[in-house]
């Protein structure tokens, strides 16, 4: 194997890639950019209380993004129909790790929820990696679902539903309900009748509903949501500062590093709340950016679907799309108020090795969908006329012999 290929800056093969996988590496690697640039800034204060350094989240952040990137170019390179044919395998061992974070002493509490298993210093969220394989195997599932037995077709769905239930007893209620909504629209998109896919939505929202009325924080966060002010100082209070935070920011923001909720007022503000900082720093202006570049990315994940002569393959791009993209508008959502508040990260912008390393996998399968896409068109992006009309020359010399 060629090492320089494992980095994505080396590697020499994307000039015969299709445009729309060219066009998608490039818009990954500006969204990580950006990214890192908002993380640096919304950690910087709280790393340097925490930590003594300014830098350690940043740092940390970096080794991850090296990782991801490395799995990324290793993903745009192998054919999609190994990494189908074996999605299973991960998809049982995330799952084994779901429940092993459920046993005393085995996982790793925060914020009262157990989400993580450490294995030494490295902290694992199966809750993040699974969601790749959750895509991966959906798509497998629904693309061939007229041709399987009832069978397999309950096996499979009770397996996902074991995941959700998985997730959901953490508490992981933000996480459950995107892998729910990722799942149910990737049968949808497969042609699942309406009748099994109105019944799977039926019971989630009475999933939902009973865990809300079960858990009382999750109770007092919709409240607050609805009402933020009733309780400014208690259950309110983050919404508030991140509410603040946002509308500091007017039409071109306060400028870089140069947030002021950041400074020990917004909770999280380098996780759950890192939309916030970006537009206090950024403003009307970058937050308006950001949302097209989210709509270019769906756009061209919807494209490469629409475009792919494979079923499974897909479903892929469609599932790839709607966790990236949906991800990132329920994160800003919940930011800006319009959805109660949970734990879910931005997709290249939040602190955290699971999360980042999930995402570049993610992005890895969309633009692999797209240079196998049989119908995606590779056209250089830059090719030099004297270039192009020898090729032309030597194409008729050797149609004529």
């Amino acid at each position: 194997m060629n090492l320089r290929r494992l980095i994505p800056l080396f590697d020499d093969s994307v000039s015969s890639w299709a445009l729309e996988a060219r066009l998608l590496r490039w818009l990954t690697f500006i969204w990580l950019f950006v990214g890192l640039v908002v993380l640096f800034s919304a950690s910087y204060v709280v790393a340097g209380d925490r930590q003594n350094d300014g830098l350690y989240y940043f740092k940390r952040q970096l080794l991850w993004v090296l990782v991801g990137l490395i799995l990324f170019n290793i993903i745009v390179n192998l054919p999609l129909r190994k990494l189908l044919r074996h999605s299973h395998w991960f998809l049982f061992a995330l799952l084994g790790l779901i429940f092993a974070t459920l046993i005393p002493g085995l996982g790793k509490k925060a914020f009262d929820a157990s989400r993580w298993i450490a294995l030494g210093p490295i902290p694992i969220q199966p809750s993040e990696l699974i969601k790749p394989f959750l895509v991966l195997q959906s798509a497998r599932l629904f693309s061939q679902w007229e041709r399987l037995t009832w069978r397999v077709r309950l096996t499979w769905v009770g397996i996902f539903c074991l995941v959700l239930l998985g997730i959901l007893a953490q508490p992981n209620l933000s996480t459950t309900a995107l892998c729910g909504m990722t799942i149910w629209l990737i049968a949808l998109a497969g042609g699942v009748p309406y009748k099994y896919l109105g019944g799977t939505a039926l019971g989630g929202v009475l999933l939902a509903v009973l865990s809300v009325s079960i858990k009382e924080y999750q109770r007092r966060r919709i409240m607050s949501f609805m009402n933020p002010w009733a309780d400014p100082t208690g259950d309110g209070y983050q919404l508030i500062q991140s509410l603040l935070a946002v509308a500091s920011g007017g039409q071109w923001g306060t400028g870089f590093g140069l947030s002021q909720q950041k400074l020990f007022y917004l909770p999280i503000q380098d996780t759950d709340f890192i939309f916030a900082v970006f537009a206090e720093e950024y403003g009307f202006v970058g937050g308006v950016v950001l949302l097209l570049m989210l709509a270019i990315y769906a756009t061209l994940g919807l494209i490469v679907a629409l475009k792919s002569n494979n079923p499974a393959y897909r479903l892929v791009a469609i599932g790839v799309t709607i966790l990236m993209v949906g991800q990132s508008f329920l994160h800003i959502g919940v930011t800006t108020g319009v959805l109660p508040t949970t734990g879910l990260p931005l997709p290249m912008f939040s602190y955290g090795g699971n999360s980042m390393i999930a995402t570049l996998v993610a992005a890895g399968l969309l633009i692999r969908v797209a240079r196998e896409s049989n119908e995606a068109e590779i056209v250089p992006l830059e090719q030099p006329k004297s270039k192009y009309r020898r090729s032309q020359r030597r194409l008729s010399q050797k149609t004529k012999l």
